[in-house]
C-alpha cells in the first residue's frame, strides 16, 4: 500500500476494498458477473474532520461499511472508494 495521492476533505475518507471471493467454501468458482460486491476494506486516507466532529478512524485499519455506501474511483489502475466515516460500521 503506497502513499496515495489524493487527499479527502472534511469527514470524508477513502477505502481500499477487499477482493471479492474467488471461490466458495467448497472450491466452486464465482464468475465475476456474481460476486458480491465488497463491503471490507482498508483505510488508505482520513480528512481533517470536522471542527467539533474529529474522525475515529485511522489509516491501516480495516473497516466495513454498507454494500453500497460511498462512490467508487480509480488511481493508476487501482479501485478506491470515499465515503463519508458515518457511512463506515465498524472498524474490525
Amino acid at each position: 500500500m503506497g502513499k496515495l495521492s489524493i487527499k479527502p476533505l472534511a469527514d470524508r475518507v477513502v477505502i481500499e476494498p477487499a477482493m471479492a471471493e474467488q471461490k466458495t467454501a467448497s472450491g466452486i468458482i464465482i464468475p465475476d458477473t456474481a460476486k458480491e460486491k465488497p463491503q471490507r476494506g482498508t483505510v488508505v486516507a482520513v480528512g481533517p474532520g470536522l471542527p467539533d466532529a474529529p474522525l475515529t478512524v485511522k489509516t491501516g485499519e480495516t473497516v466495513l461499511y454498507g454494500k453500497y455506501a460511498g462512490t467508487e474511483f480509480t488511481i493508476d489502475g487501482k479501485d478506491y472508494l470515499i465515503m463519508r466515516e458515518s457511512d463506515l460500521i465498524a472498524i474490525i
